[in-house]
Parts: C-alpha cells; structure tokens; sequence
C-alpha cells in the first residue's frame, strides 16, 4: 500500500477531517476521501464510521490507526534523517504552544534558529493546553509546550524552565515603585486574569485564598499578549511571568514586581511516548533547552 494512502488515512483521523487532512497533503477533498476508501477496499474492512457526524473510527480502524501513526512517522523520520546526514539540518519542525507562553519569546527562539538553519521550516501553532495534549497524542505536531506539565501513559514530559512570575500593573499603580509585593497586598484589586480553567489561574487563585486577599476579576482571556494590552489601558492589574512584559516595561508601558514568595510557573515540553523526532525537530527542541539557561529578567531558570 502506497506510503501517502497511509498518511492521508492517518491526517484525516488526526485533524478529524478531511478537507484538512487534504490542505495538508496538496490534495482535493474527494482525493483524500478515495485514497481511505482504496485503503477500505485493500483491506475488506471499514475503517471510519461516517454515518456518524463527527466520524469515529470502527474498532478497525483504531487498531489500523495506532499502527499507522507509528509506521508513517517512522518512516517520515529516517527519510529525513537520511536525506540530510551529509547536509545542514534542513528539514521541518511543527509544535504547538500555549498561549501564554508568549508570543514574542517563542519567536525569538524560531528566528535563533532559523538564523542557525536557514533551509529549516518551523510551523508554531497556539492552542488551548486541551488540544496542545490532543494535537501530541495524535501525532499532529513534533511535541507541544505547556505549563504545569503532566505525565501521562501516553505523554512524556521534558522540563525547560520555571518562570518567575510578578505582578504586572500600570506604572502610576500605587504598587508600581516597590521592589516587591505578597499576595496580602493585592486584596481589593481590580484583576485581569486567566481563563479560570486554565491550570495557572487555579494556581493564583489559591495563593490569594490562602492570602486571604480578595479580587475583584474584571475580564478573563487565555492569552497573554490580550492580558497585557487591558493592563495598558489601566483595566486592572494581573500576575503574569515577568518575562513576557520585558519589552512593555524597557518602553515604559508596564510595571513589573516580583512576588515576595518567588512564585513561579514550570513550563514544559510534552512528547508522545515512543515518539522519535527527525534530525530537526531534534534540534529546534535543543535549541528551546539552551534557551532555558539564557537569564530570564536576571535570573536564570532553575531547569
């Protein structure tokens, strides 16, 4: 059976569909769908339900599915890794972030890398943690990068660092000129915060109870750069890593203080267990771990 039917057959379950799965491929809709209907027919068997909206897999087609994934990733890699062994690392690299990780630092990362390996490819995607998990699991990105990582039978997980988080206010804030704050400080604020199903909101939430401070939650987002820019415009304050407002705060924009409590967040790498990595996905995930030693705001990370 021809390498690209398996492929296809593997994006249209990973994507959960096939329009998607044929932008992927440079295929038509109807192309995607007869190459699973070809593999149906090799095989004697049905593979996707379709009379169900979403389609599911017949239990066929898992089995079909968790080999194929492994078959075609495999092979996907030592191709590259072949293909490049007597060149520069060339070849593509696709992760999925949160989106608080922060827009401008994972660029930075990108550009450091794409300035290493020009001919390389690097596709960052920003999702909710739920699906950056989804996307892993499923083989749809090389690896994803969360917060508060969690191992799973399925997921390993690589530290990369630990971020020391502020507070994060407008410069004429009361609390702008301290050198520090605790959460005690912060009863009665006016607060911008994350989505209150996020890992990190739960986080701060309990160190305020704990304070016995209260808030009063003006808006909610689950990405950092909206955050900032309400913080900008004096709607509240927020506790956010103190890194991702380095450029807001050189220009004067915003005031960050630590926490008394040196509260951080650990941010990780999360891989499918099993999976192997082609030469540049490999890299690029090196690059993110020198990075890790790099200073953050004039500490550096603890990973």
């Amino acid at each position: 059976m021809h390498v690209k039917s398996l492929k296809v057959f593997c994006d249209v379950v990973g994507k959960r569909s096939f329009s998607r799965a044929a932008d992927e491929n440079g295929i038509s809709q109807s192309g995607a769908s007869q190459m699973v209907h070809q593999l149906e027919d090799h095989l004697g068997v049905k593979l996707i339900d379709r009379s169900k909206r979403p389609f599911v897999l017949t239990p066929e087609g898992e089995v079909y599915y968790n080999g194929c994934r492994q078959l075609v990733q495999r092979l996907f890699t030592l191709d590259e890794n072949v293909r490049t062994m007597r060149q520069q690392v060339a070849g593509r690299v696709s992760v999925a972030c949160i989106y608080s990780v922060g827009l401008g630092h994972i660029n930075e990362v990108v550009q450091t890398f794409l300035g290493e390996h020009s001919s390389s490819n690097v596709r960052v995607e920003y999702q909710h943690p739920d699906r950056v998990y989804e996307l892993v699991q499923n083989d749809q990105v090389d690896f994803g990068i969360v917060s508060y990582p969690k191992q799973k039978r399925d997921i390993q997980v690589t530290a990369w660092r630990e971020e020391p988080m502020g507070l994060v206010c407008s410069p004429r804030h009361p609390l702008a000129a301290r050198s520090s704050v605790s959460w005690e400080s912060l009863d009665g604020m006016r607060m911008v915060s994350f989505d209150d199903n996020l890992m990190i909101r739960r986080q701060i939430d309990r160190a305020l109870v704990e304070a016995g401070s209260h808030v009063e939650v003006a808006m909610e987002f689950d990405n950092i750069e909206t955050i900032k820019r309400a913080i900008e415009i004096d709607l509240g304050v927020s506790v956010l890593p103190i890194f991702t407002v380095r450029n807001e705060v050189e220009s004067g924009r915003l005031a960050a203080i630590p926490m008394e409590d040196d509260f951080r967040r650990p941010v990780g790498i999360i891989r499918r267990r099993g999976k192997e990595l082609g030469r540049t996905a490999l890299r690029f995930m090196q690059t993110l771990l020198e990075q890790a030693n790099q200073p953050i705001n004039g500490e550096c990370s603890e990973l």
